[in-house]
């Protein structure tokens, strides 16, 4: 698997400076933080939600191999909005968990910070517009409501 080391000087303050080590990590994983942070609709699977800070924040997590012996990243403070890491710190190992983590540059404008200008996603007004193969055809009077004669 894929590694990179960063140096962090004293830029973001001494907390953070040191060596951090980052190892790509594998689809099975990333594919489970993101299950875990996404809802879907039961019945459609479609997305209802997804907390993409805490898919991030996993997804470095997952990666961090090494850091400074005094700990100054942990899966709390990646989450933090109050006592978090600096935005400069987190937009650093972003870039390098999704470089190694093999997310595309469309996902991680998804992930980052959704835009306006970005192309929105369709979806389907109902989960009819996808057709089974294999499914046993309906005759059209059994689709049909029933109406009452009374």
């Amino acid at each position: 698997m894929r590694k990179e080391t960063v140096e962090i000087d004293g830029r973001f303050g001494d907390e953070y400076a040191g060596r951090y080590v980052f190892q790509e990590i594998t689809w099975a994983k990333r594919s489970r933080v993101i299950q875990k942070y996404t809802k879907y609709h039961h019945i459609t699977g479609q997305v209802i939600s997804s907390d993409f800070v805490a898919i991030q924040a996993e997804t470095i997590w997952a990666s961090l191999r090494t850091q400074p012996d005094s700990k100054p990243i942990s899966l709390q403070k990646l989450l933090g909005e109050e006592d978090g890491i600096p935005i400069e710190v987190g937009e650093l190992f972003s870039k390098i968990a999704n470089k190694l983590c093999g997310i595309s540059p469309d996902e991680q404008r998804f992930l980052s910070e959704p835009s306006e200008d970005g192309k929105p996603i369709q979806h389907s007004l109902n989960s009819d517009s996808a057709k089974n193969s294999e499914s046993c055809p309906v005759r059209s009077d059994e689709s049909q409501p029933k109406t009452s004669s009374s």
